[in-house]
């Protein structure tokens, strides 16, 4: 079968296969029970027949196959499905403020549901009908940003653009997956961030992926879920779960993971240091991406060997004043990046931390990036974070940090960064927490670093 969808144009509008393969390519399963591509699209029929009516939908299943059926159900009836950047209630209801005609999809209940939340039936029903189709140039879903650097942003998003991006990210991991056979894929990325829709979604949907229902979040799920598959699977991953895999590791050497084909990782900096030990503890490459929700995944690396990054095919990056300009097959136009790249001769890059990131202080120069990259190097700091605080009264901007490690003092964290950090760029504020306020996919809100910060007496 091919590898991606091939676009079969009758008239215009172009049409599009919503899910590729012939009829018995698996493409979900829950370690019982394997799902076909024709299961699949009898269960998106009969979800989309009793769809309530509306022009939005935002998907907030917890299980990662019905999150599938629900998107593909809504398309089905016309609605565009809205990515939050997290499930929170407040995060819900501010994307809800601004698409009132919205229902919700949920497949259990809910704390706090929002008015019109629709539940999927505990069984699924079937339904028979021919191949699903959309028009490929409509929009399927809509990404908002996650606010880590600002007000959460709307990217819209169409099954061609994705058709190309996936073809794309198939090349950029096509020496991880098992050639001639359909590869199991196991994800602690929630689907409703692009990269897990990218890589847990439209996977399955258009390449030979068939991916688990389930999304574990502690180490022993993890295991759980990666022994469920019937050969060795590809896991998609966060820094934040990959530390915790090494950490389990290191804290119970029974700790292990059944073979892994190959570790994914993205959403935030993957430290050399912990891809070398993650590669050293499961036997397996570490490949880390790139990219965002405005421009899905652009480049790749084996970040244990090295810093620069491989542009995915057909993607092209212009140095800026102020960033970097995106250009790629997938997106209707150059999309610019607040992060600062350094093209090499061979075609690759480096990034040099963002614009906004860039630290200038008494003539001298660093990156919040790097000093948030010393702080974790320190012994016993097992999380962290440098931040640049807002303006105070005197339009004066301090360096402040969080970190989370037991049996740590603020002092003695300071005392080991003063060998690593030039004096000036070292914390005026440091404060140790219990735990970041990480959303779903490990990134950092700055609105919830601040208000921590805020309550902070050190």
């Amino acid at each position: 079968m091919a590898a991606v969808v091939e676009f079969e144009t009758t008239q215009a509008p172009r049409l599009a296969a919503l899910v590729a393969g012939p009829p018995d390519r698996v493409v979900a399963f829950d370690g019982l029970t394997p799902v076909t591509r024709a299961g699949f699209e009898r269960h998106v029929r009969a979800v989309a027949a009793r769809l309530p009516a509306a022009h939005h939908a935002v998907n907030l299943c917890e299980d990662r196959y019905r999150f599938i059926v629900a998107l593909c159900a809504a398309a089905v009836r016309g609605q565009v499905t809205l990515l939050p950047s997290s499930r929170a209630p407040g995060v819900v209801d501010a994307v809800l403020g601004e698409h009132p005609d919205a229902i919700c999809i949920a497949d259990a209940d809910l704390a706090s549901a929002p008015a019109r939340t629709w539940r999927l039936p505990a069984v699924l029903d079937e339904l028979d009908g021919p191949p699903l189709q959309l028009l490929a140039d409509a929009t399927l879903v809509v990404g908002f940003t996650s606010g880590s650097t600002g007000q959460p942003r709307p990217n819209p998003k169409t099954l061609a653009g994705f058709a190309t991006s996936t073809a794309q990210n198939l090349a950029a991991i096509a020496d991880l997956l098992h050639p001639g056979v359909t590869t199991p894929l196991v994800a602690t990325v929630p689907p409703q961030h692009m990269y897990g829709m990218e890589m847990s979604v439209m996977l399955p949907l258009l390449g030979d992926v068939a991916v688990h229902g389930a999304r574990p979040f502690f180490p022993q799920d993890v295991a759980r879920a990666l022994a469920d598959c019937p050969r060795p699977a590809l896991l998609v991953t966060t820094p934040v779960h990959l530390r915790a895999l090494v950490q389990a590791r290191t804290d119970d050497p029974a700790f292990s993971l059944p073979a892994v084909a190959g570790i994914v990782s993205a959403t935030a900096p993957l430290p050399r240091e912990l891809a070398q030990a993650a590669e050293d503890a499961f036997g397996c490459e570490v490949r880390e991406l790139f990219g965002s929700t405005e421009t899905c995944i652009l480049a790749r690396r084996r970040t244990a060997l090295g810093d620069a990054w491989t542009p995915l095919p057909g993607v092209q990056l212009s140095p800026q004043p102020d960033g970097t300009l995106a250009s790629a097959a997938h997106l209707p136009a150059p999309v610019p990046l607040a992060d600062l790249v350094e093209l090499l001769p061979d075609g690759r890059f480096e990034l040099r931390g963002r614009n906004a990131d860039l630290l200038e202080i008494a003539g001298k120069r660093a990156s919040l990036g790097d000093l948030t990259r010393r702080l974790l190097a320190v012994p016993g700091v097992q999380d962290g974070v440098v931040v640049q605080l807002d303006a105070d009264a005197h339009g004066v901007r301090r360096i402040a940090a969080l970190a989370v490690a037991p049996g740590r003092t603020p002092a003695d964290i300071l005392r080991a960064l003063r060998s690593q950090v030039d004096p000036v760029f070292l914390p005026r504020r440091l404060r140790c927490v219990a735990q970041l306020p990480r959303n779903e996919t490990g990134k950092l809100p700055r609105a919830a670093v601040l208000a921590l910060l805020q309550n902070s007496h050190h």
